[in-house]
């Protein structure tokens, strides 16, 4: 075979679609990259609720010598560190990435937007584990929480079921609103978030009418679901089927910014 003719079974080789996996793991690596590239980003992101911890609640003897409630209040700022990494990662994030010249040229490619948004939420899955890391590490050291190894191993599972509902939240924010916008939206959804929902101070500091209306939002239940299973403290009744609703509204949402973005930049 000549050269011409290799060179030409060498770009049908090179032409040949990537398998699914590959291209959701490049596009991962390259949101990874992207965020690290910011030292604030990654600092930020990894330590606020840290040190939320350490100078809220390990200064409290009563919190932080008492198994149970160090425990929660472990799990509570860990709620808040995936809820705070979803709602930036993919709120602000995706805002930001449609405004730049490569997004355009990526959604005309003949892979489809599975593989990339398959690589955003592994990225934001990653960070999602990352941001614990701190905060684990201060409970551990300087309080007197403690997870046996099948609590610990559940938790580790219960951050993709915590993070499913404000990833999708996320993502309806960053396709639905410019970069401008979506960063104060996030941050006017977040804290209100954490708050009402517990991840800040217990429910039972609450006066009885937050305690009632915290019980409808979607941070309070995972704060339960997630405070029941590091502690054994059982969540209210309502806590799944409302985190399920949230859920679903949160995916609707989602499909929908998605296809408006979709039918105003590319129809």
């Amino acid at each position: 075979m000549t050269a011409t003719g290799d060179a030409v079974v060498q770009d049908a080789g090179a032409a040949r679609p990537q398998p699914f996996w590959r291209l959701a793991w490049l596009h991962g690596r390259l949101g990874f990259v992207e965020t690290v590239r910011i030292p604030i980003a990654v600092i930020g992101n990894l330590l606020f609720p840290a040190l939320a911890l350490l100078f809220f609640v390990v200064p409290l003897p009563q919190v932080a010598s008492d198994p149970v409630a160090a425990t929660a209040a472990v799990a509570q700022l860990g709620t808040f560190a995936v809820m705070s990494t979803c709602l930036f990662s993919f709120g602000a994030g995706v805002s930001e990435d449609r405004q730049r010249p490569f997004d355009p040229y990526l959604r005309t490619l003949p892979a489809g937007p599975g593989p990339r948004l398959t690589g955003r939420v592994l990225n934001g899955l990653l960070w999602c584990y990352l941001a614990l890391v701190p905060v684990v590490l201060v409970g551990w050291l300087l309080t007197a929480a403690r997870l046996t190894p099948a609590q610990a191993l559940w938790s580790l599972v219960l951050v993709v079921a915590a993070a499913v509902p404000f990833l999708l939240l996320g993502l309806a924010i960053g396709y639905r609103l410019t970069s401008k916008a979506a960063i104060p939206v996030v941050q006017a959804v977040l804290f209100p978030l954490a708050f009402a929902g517990g991840l800040f101070m217990p429910p039972e500091a609450f006066p009885r009418w937050l305690d009632v209306l915290s019980q409808f939002l979607p941070s309070r239940a995972v704060r339960d679901l997630v405070v029941q299973m590091t502690t054994g403290t059982e969540a209210y009744a309502l806590a799944l089927p409302v985190l399920l609703g949230w859920t679903a509204l949160f995916a609707t949402l989602a499909v929908l910014a998605y296809r408006a973005d979709e039918g105003r930049r590319f129809r």
